[in-house]
């Protein structure tokens, strides 16, 4: 009988072997699924697992503590439409257009987008196979040619610009809510917005757990103005700003746990950002840049340097923080990597395939991050120092001041951007400045694709 039993025993352990070694092979062979999460105006210290002291966000900290939370992750503009851009195509907004000194976004007026010629992360990914849907804000052009089922998304669902925007004419707030290409709500009811934006994003995973899919899903918040669902509000000791991203957070969570529910968690990569700092004019509905200097519309460090946590369960090794400089503009050639499809050979691409930091301890090389405001290479880091050729504080204005020398900061010393230690170091100096000079020769920027306008009616 005990024979038997351990026959029995031994028999079901070699079927369970074999499906999942079957199961591995499956995996190994299917390219992984991709999921971005990307919040709007979320400043680097909005979050618990960045030290905020009263917004509680128990799922994106869980998310850090089941995979790598980076402390030195950057954008490549500091305000929304050349920010989404860069993430999109990893390419600096100057080389694709999607930038300007005065009109910083696009605004409902606007005539222009992301040119066609582009490869986004979703074009990209949609030639390999995968599933493709963009979910939330755009801002990336809201014309029917510039729209993300224009750029390789299969679905689209959301505002096509930033919430605070009206149509000409309209004299209150009517952003709308699009489905592919048509309206199906005018204004849109914002405080339904991440719940419905959540419930999209599972349904489009459900739709397609058997074959590779690439989610997007650019918040609408905590952009002002504010809204959140009725059940939020009041809950969180920051307040309203508080309670709009507590809701964020459990958004998130809900989408982790419909990819573990799915039993994809093994094989897909979701990563989780902010396309700029916290906008701090705002006041109470504006974030927090934490110990950072300053915050959106500016390249002070609290404009450019945001949250970044990537969770793959099984490749990521769980609990690491990296302090490994790396950028939005890494993710498509990262995605790309992953996903076994070869980087384009026909254009420059600004960002690296990060694959090594996230697969590994968390360690990177000394790299160079380039901080611009519209066309204007404003500061450049290299290594730990950071130069600033001009400054501009805050989201308004159009003229910069200019510093001769620059102003340096050693910025795994002096995060906070406090001492200026330019005089002591002019070695420093003048390594940065010929970094930067070889980086404005090596191409010409593209002309805008931000200033024109649809002539009024």
């Amino acid at each position: 009988m005990g024979r038997r039993w351990m026959t029995v025993v031994a028999f079901s352990a070699a079927l369970l072997a074999m499906a999942s070694a079957r199961a591995a092979t499956e995996s190994a062979g299917q390219p992984p699924n991709v999921v971005i999460l990307f919040a709007d105006d979320l400043g680097y210290g909005d979050l618990g697992c960045y030290g905020h002291p009263t917004i509680r966000t128990p799922a994106l900290d869980r998310m850090a503590a089941e995979g790598m939370r980076f402390t030195q992750f950057y954008v490549a503009e500091c305000v929304c439409t050349p920010s989404r851009a860069a993430l999109l195509t990893g390419r600096l907004p100057v080389r694709t257009g999607m930038c300007h000194d005065a009109r910083r976004v696009l605004f409902p007026d606007s005539a222009g987008g992301l040119s066609d010629d582009e490869i986004t992360i979703a074009k990209a990914l949609k030639a390999k196979g995968y599933a493709t849907a963009c979910i939330g804000k755009w801002h990336l052009g809201h014309l029917p040619q510039y729209l993300p089922v224009r750029r390789g998304f299969d679905e689209y669902f959301g505002i096509p610009y930033s919430n605070d925007m009206r149509t000409p004419g309209s004299k209150t707030l009517d952003p709308p809510l699009l489905r592919g290409e048509e309206i199906v709500e005018q204004p849109a009811v914002q405080g339904t917005l991440t719940r419905r934006y959540t419930d999209e994003a599972i349904r489009f995973i459900g739709r397609n757990k058997a074959r590779p899919f690439f989610v997007y899903l650019p918040y609408t918040f905590p952009h002002v103005p504010l809204f959140t669902n009725p059940e939020w509000k009041g809950r969180s000791a920051r307040g309203l700003y508080g309670d709009v991203v507590e809701e964020i957070d459990e958004s998130a969570g809900r989408i982790l746990d419909a990819i573990r529910g799915l039993g994809l968690a093994e094989r897909t990569l979701v990563f989780f950002s902010s396309d700029n700092g916290p906008w701090l004019i705002m006041k109470e509905n504006g974030g927090s840049a934490g110990l950072l200097r300053e915050g959106k519309g500016s390249t002070w460090e609290g404009g450019m340097r945001v949250p970044g946590i990537a969770w793959w369960p099984g490749r990521i090794r769980a609990g690491i923080v990296s302090g490994a400089v790396s950028s939005t503009l890494d993710l498509l050639p990262t995605i790309l990597a992953i996903a076994g499809i070869g980087a384009p050979a026909d254009r420059v691409l600004d960002g690296k395939d990060i694959s090594g930091v996230l697969f590994g301890d968390g360690r990177g090389e000394d790299r160079v991050i380039h901080y611009y405001r519209g066309s204007r290479l404003m500061a450049l880091r290299k290594g730990p120092w950071k130069a600033h050729f001009m400054t501009r504080s805050g989201y308004g204005g159009d003229a910069p001041e200019e510093h001769d020398p620059p102003l340096l900061f050693h910025l795994e010393r002096d995060p906070s951007e406090r001492f200026d230690v330019a005089k002591a170091h002019p070695d420093i100096i003048a390594d940065l400045a010929a970094e930067a000079a070889r980086h404005r020769a090596s191409f010409t920027p593209a002309p805008s694709r931000l200033e024109a306008r649809i002539p009024a009616k």
